[in-house]
């Protein structure tokens, strides 16, 4: 596992770093907390994305005939490293470019991708993904909402939940049974909707922590032209789980991000009087726990480019990733369990308050603990399935 830097990568870094420096502010960092509760904050965030992809920064792996610079995979691991270290917010349409845009690229029409991908790519538009539902969340293949075809259009009833950003989308890629007499991962087919297409009811969820992030939509008997299929009708399983290989240093993020915030928690420990006067840090306990993040984060790190690796030289770096998700998500709740004990309620402006909070979608968001393990299981460690 070779991670040296070549002289190419140091100078991706440079140009990077000079280009944050000279356009990254303070508002745009503080607004990615802010956005799911205030209008000003999501504005703010959707002007940012356009500067970004302006200037080709908003997804470098992306091919550059759509926006992209065709970031070789330790670019894409360099871009990584500083734009999280940079504390830079994630793009609006993150869903959207990670998972829906390489399904266009891959399977769209030539006026899907001219149409779609560049609004997408500087938050223009705002993508949603129709997955979930109330009973089919991590088992994509149970999905019930139809899609019955009439004419030219494709008649849509059903219901989607916990869907990001549903209620300020206006592209939905939406996966519906179109053939349900087949095997279940058979019968599915991908449909991009207009979101302000008649019979579209979307309810706003508010999570635990008072962000609206997340929407509940109900489709009654909408009506989606049959050219919006992705794909070939009846494989929306393939294009579900269409990676391609523009994105394969994302895993950096996950190790990225938990240094940021074990440096953010060891600052406020600092900053903090305990009881009798005594810095939470002068505490054996929580200098015991404060070491085992240390090295767990560590471990996240060598698991995070054991996958990268794997990805640039034809491996399973899938299976590895799974694994390192879990890690991360650990790692988060034990992370925020240790700020809440040692700072209290409302230390720092009440963000490990939130972090507290939000930590719980850590082992959900992105593929279930349960689900990385099975895979982990028998994809890495090769036990059978039962």
């Amino acid at each position: 596992m070779d991670f040296s830097y070549p002289r190419e990568a140091e100078q991706f870094r440079a140009e990077l770093r000079d280009w944050l420096s000279a356009n990254l502010s303070q508002p745009v960092i503080d607004s990615s907390e802010r956005r799911g509760a205030d209008e000003d904050a999501f504005q703010a965030l959707r002007a940012w994305n356009a500067v970004l992809a302006d200037a080709r920064w908003a997804a470098v792996s992306w091919p550059e005939a759509y926006g992209g610079r065709g970031a070789s995979a330790v670019e894409q691991l360099v871009y990584a490293e500083e734009t999280t270290r940079a504390r830079v917010p994630a793009p609006l349409n993150i869903i959207g470019i990670n998972n829906i845009a390489p399904a266009i690229m891959q399977y769209g029409t030539e006026q899907q991708k001219q149409r779609l991908l560049k609004r997408m790519l500087r938050a223009d538009d705002i993508w949603c993904q129709g997955m979930s539902e109330p009973e089919a969340g991590s088992d994509l293949a149970s999905l019930r909402t139809r899609a019955v075809r009439d004419g030219d259009e494709f008649v849509v009833t059903g219901q989607k939940i916990w869907t990001s950003l549903g209620h300020r989308a206006d592209w939905c890629q939406l996966y519906v049974r179109t053939d349900p007499d087949a095997a279940k991962h058979k019968g599915i087919s991908c449909l991009i909707v207009d979101m302000s297409s008649p019979g579209i009811e979307v309810r706003p969820l508010v999570t635990l922590n008072g962000d609206s992030d997340f929407a509940e939509i109900f489709f009654d008997e909408v009506r989606v032209p049959a050219d919006a299929l992705l794909g070939p009708l009846n494989k929306g399983w393939q294009v579900a789980t269409t990676t391609l290989s523009f994105e394969r240093a994302g895993a950096a993020r996950l190790y990225a991000e938990m240094q940021v915030r074990l440096q953010d928690l060891v600052l406020d420990l600092g900053a903090t009087d305990g009881c009798a006067g005594r810095s939470p840090l002068d505490e054996p306990a929580t200098l015991h726990r404060l070491g085992e993040l240390d090295v767990r984060i560590k471990n996240l790190e060598v698991l995070c480019r054991r996958s990268i690796s794997a990805a640039c030289h034809g491996g399973d770096g899938f299976a590895t990733a799974s694994l390192a998700k879990t890690v991360w998500g650990e790692i988060g709740k034990d992370m925020a369990a240790l700020a809440f004990d040692a700072l209290g309620p409302g230390a720092a402006g009440g963000r490990w308050d939130q972090f507290r909070l939000t930590s719980h979608a850590l082992t959900i968001a992105g593929g279930t603990t349960q689900i990385n393990k099975n895979i982990t299981a028998q994809r890495v460690l090769g036990l059978p399935r039962s």
